[in-house]
């Protein structure tokens, strides 16, 4: 009895070129930069079709499960948890949970999975990234005054550097007053309140 092979497009390609290195029209050589492999890994399918033929190229695991497959106890458990006791938990969460007080180490993209496989959305959506907006300014003149004090080479690069402390209304944006200091200083400071009163 003969067994059926079905081959992907690469697969028929590989097929294509081994059969032109065994009939001798290509070289070893030629065959490794056609299918981008080493002329080394093109010997070992040579081998391999000559004796198998086309099922040389197809995977030796193709059709079997994943070795590292999460077995189907341990994802049924894990969908009888999110919906009992642990019900409500985000997926990360949920995955750190499970390995300190169930025992079952299970990655947080999973944990996704498996839950989303089950129809079990995490309960927390994200929220969209708030955009930047300016704060609105108080509606009348002297409900906020805002002082501060900026350090600078205020005049010119050759010149010293100088902190200006400055107020400014924040309805109306007036400077109610301004004093340069040498630095940050509660003199400055009660400088710049004389004005303002």
């Amino acid at each position: 009895m003969r067994e059926t092979i079905t081959l992907n497009q690469e697969q028929q390609k590989r097929v294509q070129v081994l059969n032109q290195v065994v009939e001798g029209e290509l070289m070893a050589r030629k065959a490794a930069e056609l299918l981008n492999r080493s002329v080394r890994q093109i010997r070992r399918w040579i081998a391999e079709y000559r004796s198998r033929g086309a099922a040389a190229v197809v995977h030796g695991n193709r059709g079997r499960p994943p070795a590292n497959r999460l077995p189907k106890k341990v994802a049924t458990r894990v969908v009888k948890l999110a919906q009992g006791r642990y019900a409500g938990f985000n997926q990360q969460h949920f995955s750190e949970i499970l390995a300190e007080r169930e025992g079952i180490i299970v990655s947080r993209s999973s944990v996704r999975r498996i839950l989303e496989q089950a129809g079990i959305r995490s309960p927390r959506q994200r929220r969209p990234p708030k955009h930047r907006s300016r704060r609105e300014r108080y509606p009348n003149e002297g409900m906020l005054v805002q002082i501060d004090g900026s350090p600078h080479r205020w005049f010119g690069r050759q010149g010293p550097e100088r902190t200006l402390l400055a107020a400014i209304d924040d309805a109306t944006g007036k400077v109610l007053g301004a004093v340069f200091r040498h630095q940050e200083d509660a003199q400055g400071y009660f400088l710049l309140m004389q004005m303002i009163v």
